[in-house]
């Protein structure tokens, strides 16, 4: 049976009350609390490692510490760290704080809080010791837990506080506690007994912040019932004490369990039943750190149901079109780089992504059509006051401010066109789809114009013979990083615009000498090749299928079926690619696990180890990226319709969140990403749409330039094999 804690708030709990504010500023807080707050493996704690010498003993699996859903603090699960201490042996275990792109670890708390549990009575005496390491290797001298905890009576949840001014630097370079990046647990006392504890609910926190009143219920709780999970959504708590809403469930009416804890961040959480005949009643609670727990919110009901096809891909297209929704930057209406991730920097690229999803969210519905074009206006009013240079934005933009967020280090103060171009590629096809004799739809249409017309595309025709673009430009820097453009990748649609511009077009003759390389004999384009007997026209440069994303960035508005250039027909070439991919994890030559003909597609996203461009057999690690399965399914409907079942019906405990499939997984390492990237939504929204309708293909090549610049390039008509 699964045991939680559920305690009222008592006096005697230390500090005083926080005073009540936004919720955006508990949203923006708990990345400097949260260590740990549950796995999102089932199995094995992947940001964990243990060693362990002999005599002395320690559960591990594949060297990880095992996950235990018996008893928790934050639902579904905690962690099990199982030991016996012998005399000549040691053991440790180190809890490493989980990553994602553009994370920055400062913990501002002054006390380090955890919650442990023993299924049986431990004195304080036999408990492991405990130390600090940052994220430049500094490292504490150790400490004994038990000289923070009584003895540990059997089966109940303990706090326990241990400030950080207790913990003294060991290392050569001093330990910056602001950048912990890693607790570890080290053998103790040597007694020869066999010992259990469950960790759970990490943080770091101030110890005057712990309140002793709860905070307000959460209101207007809506569940929806679908095959295998149930949606639910609510209004947020606006307190910034509060650190997570707590899940409750009924089951088939059994008594209420909790099932889940959501971050203050979301005020949506998916419950993944696995049944598809299951009747659900929720209540959702908001609480602090110190477990003062609101009442509960009202209760509703959902059933979940079996889904037919078109619902299934219904159901996934609006689940990551909400990334961009509810998910955006509030001012700007923009899309967040990353989430979770930091809550000011939006990406141009992954905005203009996001608008290509928003034209399938106003035609199916998602959202309603009016509201859309408002958000539609805010982002096109921010962008005319955003910092530009020669009429392109760069990679990233505060989204308080508009000014440019120089992630990449000291040259990043200046344009990026190939960003640029997925903007105004999602802008356009905005613009060919908000047709409507409305005020707001021929305002929108106007400010889409104006940001087109001013987008200087033959200033980035900087080569010396002027023969290809740059990617990249800097007001104090010039073309010092410059990056040629050249295909085969990503980075057609640079060219594509740049002919196509009414105000500043480049000669049609750098598609060409440009982005095919005509004229250097380095360049590869091209260059036929063949794999499992599907043959390519155009293969990465490097002589290998590529990632994915080379099939869909720019491709997700430009429609590539029925026309050729002298190379080859896009669509048959990006079909072949995505099949190339299914062929290749079927054949698994790595021997990986879980590969196979529902499970397949790599692109570039954030695996176990860092954010790659993941493509066979190069860069092969076991990493699948649910964006490329179902970004394919333009091309490939029968294969990305065999992945989305997989995914969803029998991983999707794993793999399914609240923007639909998570960013990438390892089913080898047992890690599923903790994170989703603005890059990666959007195609699934998309390139469904357009293998179901072509609507937003449909949408950007209505635009009058488009054809004007096929003419052109050259292009001529093909009938697709």
């Amino acid at each position: 049976m699964i045991k939680t804690l559920r305690r009222t708030c008592t006096a005697a709990l230390v500090g005083a009350i926080s005073t009540v504010s936004p919720a955006a500023q508990g949203q923006q807080r708990w990345e400097q609390q949260e260590f740990f707050q549950n796995s999102e493996s089932l199995h094995s704690y992947f940001y964990s490692g243990g060693n362990v010498s002999a005599p002395s003993r320690l559960e591990l699996i594949d060297k990880k510490l095992p996950v235990d859903t018996s008893s928790f603090i934050s639902a579904p699960n905690s962690l099990r760290l199982a030991w016996q201490s012998m005399p000549k042996g040691a053991w440790d275990v180190e809890l490493r704080l989980p990553y994602w792109p553009n994370r920055y670890i400062d913990f501002t708390g002054d006390t380090l809080y955890l919650w442990i549990y023993s299924p049986v009575a431990i004195s304080a005496n036999d408990l492991p010791r405990l130390c600090l390491r940052d994220s430049s290797g500094g490292f504490t001298e150790p400490l004994k837990l038990g000289d923070f905890a009584h003895d540990l009576p059997t089966a109940k949840w303990t706090r326990i506080a241990i400030p950080m001014a207790r913990l003294k630097s060991a290392s050569i370079h001093a330990m910056q506690m602001e950048r912990t990046s890693a607790i570890v647990f080290l053998q103790g006392v040597a007694d020869g007994g066999k010992h259990t504890l469950l960790l759970d609910d990490i943080r770091i926190e101030d110890a005057a912040s712990q309140s002793a009143t709860p905070p307000a219920a959460p209101q207007k709780l809506r569940a929806k019932g679908y095959e295998r999970h149930v949606e639910l959504m609510w209004e947020p708590v606006k307190d910034e004490r509060v650190t997570q809403y707590v899940i409750y469930r009924s089951l088939n009416g059994g008594p209420f369990l909790p099932v889940g804890a959501q971050r203050p961040t979301f005020h949506r959480a998916m419950d993944f039943i696995g049944d598809p005949q299951a009747n659900a009643i929720y209540r959702v609670s908001a609480r602090t750190s110190s477990m003062c727990e609101s009442a509960m919110s009202n209760e509703s009901i959902a059933t979940t149901h079996p889904m037919s096809d078109d619902e299934l891909l219904t159901m996934v297209q609006e689940a990551s079109f909400q990334y961009y929704w509810n998910g955006a930057e509030p001012k700007s209406g923009m899309a967040l780089e990353s989430i979770p991730g930091d809550r000011d920097l939006v990406a141009v690229g992954g905005s203009g992504f996001g608008i290509m999803a928003m034209i399938v969210g106003a035609e199916r519905g998602f959202a309603p059509r009016e509201e859309i074009v408002d958000r539609m206006l805010r982002i096109t009013n921010y962008l005319a006051r955003a910092d530009r240079f020669h009429g392109a934005w760069p990679h990233f933009l505060s989204g308080s401010t508009g000014h440019i967020a120089r992630n990449f280090g000291l040259y990043d103060d200046g344009a990026d066109l190939v960003e640029t171009s997925f903007l105004m590629e999602g802008l356009l096809s905005a613009r060919g789809y908000f047709t409507r004799d409305t005020p707001k739809e021929r305002q929108l249409r106007d400010e889409i114009t104006a940001l087109w017309s001013g987008v200087e595309w033959d200033w980035f025709n900087a080569t010396p013979k002027h023969d290809g673009l740059y990617w990249h430009w800097s007001p104090n820097f010039g073309f010092h990083t410059g990056n040629r453009v050249n295909g085969w990748n990503e980075t057609l649609m640079p060219y594509l615009l740049g002919i196509a511009s009414p105000t500043h077009p480049i000669p049609a003759s750098l598609y060409y000498s440009g982005w095919t390389g005509e004229g250097n004999p380095a360049r590869k384009y091209g260059v036929p090749r063949e794999a499992y007997g599907i043959k390519l026209e155009v293969a990465d440069p490097e002589g290998t299928v590529g990632p994915l994303f080379f099939t869909h960035y720019s491709f997700m508005g430009y429609d590539p079926r029925g026309v050729r250039d002298k190379y080859t027909n896009y669509f048959v070439n990006n079909r072949n690619a995505s099949l190339i991919h299914q062929r290749y994890a079927i054949a698994n030559p790595h021997h990986y696990v879980g590969y196979g003909e529902n499970s397949w597609g790599m692109s570039a996203v954030t695996g176990p180890h860092g954010y790659r461009a993941f493509h066979p057999p190069v860069t092969d690690d076991g990493t699948l990226a649910p964006t490329a399965a179902m970004g394919a399914y333009a091309y490939t409907p029968e294969a990305s319709l065999l992945a989305l079942k997989h995914f969803y019906r029998d991983l999707g405990a794993n793999l399914w969140d609240v923007y639909g499939f998570r960013n990438a997984f390892n089913e080898t390492e047992d890690w599923y990403s903790p994170t989703e990237l603005s890059l990666s939504q959007a195609p699934q929204t998309v390139m469904i749409e357009n293998g179901r309708t072509g609507l937003v293909w449909r949408s950007f090549m209505s635009n009058p330039e488009i054809p004007a610049m096929q003419k052109a390039i050259g292009f001529t008509k093909d009938e697709e094999k």
